[in-house]
């Protein structure tokens, strides 16, 4: 539901005139999310300013005059001609000189740049500023509400679960057959989701020797491998419970197969989970003092332990993303690498750390996913964290 007055109180606090929504066909899923329109399938274009004070303003096309109906505001202009739109977006921004949109200069977070170029030139040519959203964007669609916090807690337990479910099935597979297909290993799984109420957008990945060293491999039956006694295997899963507005939960492990852990392995494993373990604390510190928090110092701090112990060129994304009711959320993410993102890490999101080390015959990565609550408390989600590789003694 809009919130008029809080949309407003933060628009006035990021120091904007207004903040200007607009989307066409889809373009831009956030607009539409905040403004409640996603199942409506509008097939003309759409505007409402929400100005810093007084009453919003509402365009719309004559096809779907009762678009926006739902919102709050009287003042509704009703286009044909592209003339008529064209008007109107000045009437509507007229006066104001700093205008939030889904924009980002240079298109430096593609994540939020979700406005075209020619309708940012539009709005500019009315005497506005055309400035990011994104903070905004984050309070009023990555913002979890109590129903989701607890769904993501829920599928952080299945998760976890899952795992443990895995691993077993790999011994029973290898001790009864010899191997087992990186293929059967995921099936599995998603059966584990399944008959716990689960749904996942994709499967997950699970890989085998070099295929682990492939940040996103995709686990089919045209590359599936063996995994045997000797095997280094890492599984990244995601998935969320299967009702309305769950949001996921995301998590990667490591395990070999086999009595003693090789030291190239636990060598690897240890710079990744120190690496990790600097991101969570950075964010532990952060809310502890009160102080601002932006994605990008999160993921500096965590590539910072990797780059120092050698491997920075086989840490080749960013550490994290926010979570959602899609596995990569609308939020801030972890990154300094890719994009710089500038936008803050705020109460109620939750993002993913996941430094990975990636070499030609194998790759390790360590996800956890952390949760700031309303209080500003910490919350590492998905159970212990993973201290050492996994072992599979069969």
């Amino acid at each position: 539901m809009f919130d008029l007055s809080a949309v407003q109180a933060a628009i006035r606090e990021a120091g904007f005139d207004g903040w200007l929504l607009y989307d066409f066909r889809g373009l831009n899923v956030l607009a539409q999310r905040v403004a409640g329109v996603a199942e409506k399938k509008l097939s003309r274009r759409w505007f409402y300013f929400v100005p810093a004070t007084g009453e919003p303003k509402k365009l719309v096309h004559a096809i779907e005059p009762a678009a926006l109906d739902h919102l709050p505001g009287a003042d509704k202009t009703i286009y044909r001609r592209w003339q008529e739109l064209e008007a109107g977006v000045g009437a509507l921004v007229g006066g104001a000189k700093k205008v939030a949109m889904e924009y980002s200069p240079r298109n430096a977070n593609p994540y939020i740049s979700r406005v075209d170029a020619g309708t940012v030139e539009l709005v500019r040519s009315f005497g506005a500023d055309v400035l990011a959203s994104g903070d905004l964007i984050q309070q009023f669609e990555a913002v979890w509400d109590a129903d989701q916090e607890k769904s993501h807690f829920e599928a952080a337990k299945l998760c976890r679960a899952a795992y443990d479910v895995a691993f077993a099935f790999i011994a029973d597979e290898i001790r009864a057959h010899g191997k087992v297909m990186e293929t059967a290993v995921q099936a599995r799984i998603m059966k584990h989701f399944a008959d716990n109420g689960m749904t996942t957008y994709s499967p997950p990945i699970v890989g085998v020797g070099p295929h682990s060293g492939d940040p996103h491999f995709d686990t089919a039956a045209a590359t599936d491998a063996p995994i045997q006694k000797g095997s280094f295997v890492l599984i990244d899963l995601w998935a969320k419970m299967n009702r309305p507005r769950a949001v996921y939960a995301d998590y990667t492990r490591v395990v070999y197969v086999g009595d003693t852990v090789p030291e190239q392995y636990a060598k690897v494993f240890a710079v990744v989970a120190a690496a990790r373990d600097a991101g969570i604390q950075k964010a532990k510190d952060a809310f502890a003092a009160g102080t601002p928090l932006l994605g990008w110092e999160i993921d500096n701090a965590t590539r910072d332990v990797i780059e120092k112990a050698g491997y920075g060129a086989n840490y080749t994304h960013r550490t994290g993303h926010n979570i959602g009711q899609e596995v990569h959320g609308n939020g801030a993410h972890i990154d300094g690498l890719e994009t710089r993102e500038d936008r803050r890490i705020i109460p109620r999101t939750c993002f993913s750390i996941e430094p990975g080390i990636y070499l030609p015959d194998f790759g390790v990565r360590s996800e956890v996913d952390v949760y700031i609550d309303a209080q500003g408390q910490v919350h590492v989600t998905g159970g212990e964290l993973q201290t050492e590789v996994h072992r599979i003694v069969v």
